[in-house]
């Protein structure tokens, strides 16, 4: 008997390549054109992952790959025809291998491991309209690009595509323009290297053959992320940003360009029984030459001299000077409690996904850790940010309780260690949360103040200025947090879409919130705001189409609740934002 359940789908930006006139390449010479086309696929595979996206399958010369982000992908396939252009260029002509590529964004399902649909057979189709060595892109690719890249087209007309009711609107990507650039002047265009050393602490390679260990790794990572962030004189890219080269192949040369840094840390984690084996290089992005290498060896109860080790060498390396305080390690932050610390790890693990289940989850730890040690300033500070997630998101069945209890173990936290950042953190985050601006503001300079490369110190700053009435400064903020973690995540948009709409800058903040939404389309936040954004612009249409989305989202969407629930300072702040909807009708 057939299922008739419909499968889900998702909506993805699809990239779909191969090789023009490649049967003739073929016929003159098999085996070396297979050769090439192995290194080319090669170099596809590498760009793809770059680029934050997944190749889905290989059928012979072709290429099919998905994106979650439109921009990543019509960025990919710039970068792609680029270097296969350069490679090809040694080659005679009539033996070079030139790809063709067709973009679309459209409804895919995904099953075991592949994707299917009429999003893909639309790229595919896309794909034999563009010229050798060129990009066709859909309709729905344009539209969602707007004006975040700096790329000219060329509009082919509507074409018919197999199994397709209607026609498609293709447009050729123009030679020379895929250039990526900003939607706003809020945020720098380029990524120039910092006054100072910089540097990327890169995924340690999980060498114990244990997947479950992973959470291991990654733990040491994070951990010396935080203690080189308290270095005033080293400029450190966030985690969410180096994470992003997790399990992907890549060149520490195109690293550093992308992220912007001259250096990059990399290394691998044994844990085995009690003892535990790090291996660290700290390599020159320039010329991808070792700075330096070392091989720690030690019983797994001195972790934690081993991260101060790797930090010292790094500080050593780079030849920095330390201010007094910086580099030590204050007792309460950690744990001598192995069982705990562990605990804790997999619970900050946890907490990264962002998911009422998750949120659950690494609770349940976190409180373990402390149970086990209950002068773990970390865990209690991590604790405490699991709270305000909670309440934020509305998450169990006493979100309230969540918010009184996130001050308290954030207090806690500060009092076990006043030099843990991530104490006054959460500290300023329950503040906001509590409308205690001037307490959150405090809380969140003195965050960073102990580590000004805190990249989500800058940006729970920028989120209480916005509350505050003070959107000018949360601009500034934002900009310092998006800089340090080059791979933001979507909801710095949103914040800085709310600033613009502050200052009256409409057209700035739709821009911004436009590039939100390619990224999560399904934000009922961000399509309010564009909805209360175009009715300033008196653009009507527009912003009824969006509230029509934000109920389609969310049918049980409540602006009354947001009136009592976010955390503004001036009431007539967030009142501004519901007067765009009331220009449009669709607001009392």
């Amino acid at each position: 008997m057939e299922n008739s359940e419909r499968l889900p789908r998702k909506l993805a930006a699809i990239l779909y390549a191969d090789v023009a006139g490649y049967s003739r390449l073929t016929g003159e010479d098999e085996d070396a054109t297979h050769r090439k086309l192995s290194e080319y696929l090669d170099v596809i595979s590498t760009i793809v992952g770059r680029h934050r996206g997944r190749v889905m399958h290989y059928a012979g010369d072709a290429v099919l790959a998905m994106f979650e982000a439109v921009v990543d992908a019509i960025d990919c396939a710039a970068a792609i025809q680029k270097d296969l252009k350069t490679r090809s260029e040694k080659l005679p002509e009539d033996r070079r291998l030139e790809f063709r590529i067709g973009l679309n964004l459209g409804d895919v399902i995904e099953d075991r491991g592949d994707i299917y649909g009429d999003g893909v057979n639309i790229a595919a189709r896309l794909e034999s309209l563009a010229e050798p060595g060129g990009i066709c892109i859909s309709g729905t690719v344009h539209d969602a690009i707007g004006n975040k890249l700096a790329v000219q087209y060329e509009f082919m007309g509507e074409q018919q595509v197999k199994n397709i009711e209607r026609p498609v609107r293709a447009f050729r990507l123009l030679a020379g323009t895929a250039k990526q650039t900003r939607a706003t002047a809020s945020e720098p265009v380029e990524l120039d290297l910092p006054g100072k050393p910089s540097i990327a602490v890169l995924p340690f390679t999980n060498l114990s053959g244990d997947p479950e260990q992973e959470y291991f790794s990654d733990g040491i990572v994070e951990d010396i992320i935080t203690d080189l962030s308290k270095i005033a004189g080293l400029f450190v890219i966030a985690r969410n940003s180096t994470f992003a080269y997790k399990g992907k192949r890549f060149d520490v040369r195109d690293v550093c360009r992308e992220l912007g840094v001259r250096y990059v840390l990399e290394g691998g984690v044994r844990k085995a029984a009690n003892r535990v084996r790090i291996t660290a290089q700290l390599i020159d992005g320039t010329s991808g030459g070792h700075v330096w290498a070392e091989r720690y060896d030690r019983e797994l109860h001195d972790i934690f001299a081993v991260q101060d080790e790797v930090t010292r060498d790094i500080v050593s390396a780079l030849a920095l000077e330390l201010t007094p305080g910086e580099g030590d390690r204050e007792a309460g932050r950690y744990t001598e409690n192995l069982e705990a610390y562990e605990h804790f790890l997999r619970g900050r693990e946890q907490g990264f996904q962002d998911t009422a289940q998750a949120n659950t989850q690494a609770r349940a730890m976190l409180e373990k850790a402390i149970e086990l040690d209950p002068r773990f300033s970390l865990a209690f500070s991590h604790l405490s940010r699991n709270h305000v997630i909670a309440y934020s998101n509305r998450w169990g069945d006493t979100p309230d309780e969540s918010l009184e209890l996130a001050m308290q173990l954030g207090q806690r936290a500060v009092e076990l260690d006043a030099s843990n950042p991530h104490a006054y953190f959460a500290v300023g985050a329950a503040a906001l949360w509590m409308k205690q601006h001037d307490v959150s503001i405090a809380a969140a300079e003195k965050c960073l103040a102990i580590a000004p490369n805190f990249a989500e110190g800058h940006a729970i700053l920028a989120l209480i200025l916005v509350y505050s009435g003070k959107p000018r400064e949360a601009i500034a903020s934002l900009n310092k947090a998006m800089r340090l973690d080059p791979h933001y995540r979507d909801i710095y948009l949103h914040f800085l879409a709310l600033a613009h709409v502050q200052l009256g800058e409409y057209e700035q903040a739709v821009a911004v919130l436009k590039r939100r939404l390619v990224r999560k389309p399904e934000s009922d936040i961000s399509r309010m705001l564009l909805a209360a954004a175009y009715g300033h612009l008196g653009n009507f249409e527009e912003s009824r189409i969006e509230w029509a989305e934000v109920l389609r989202i969310n049918p049980d969407y409540s602006l009354e609740h947001r009136r009592k629930t976010l955390p503004y300072k001036n009431p007539a702040d967030f009142e501004h934002i519901l007067d765009g909807l009331r220009k449009a009708g669709l607001a009392k």
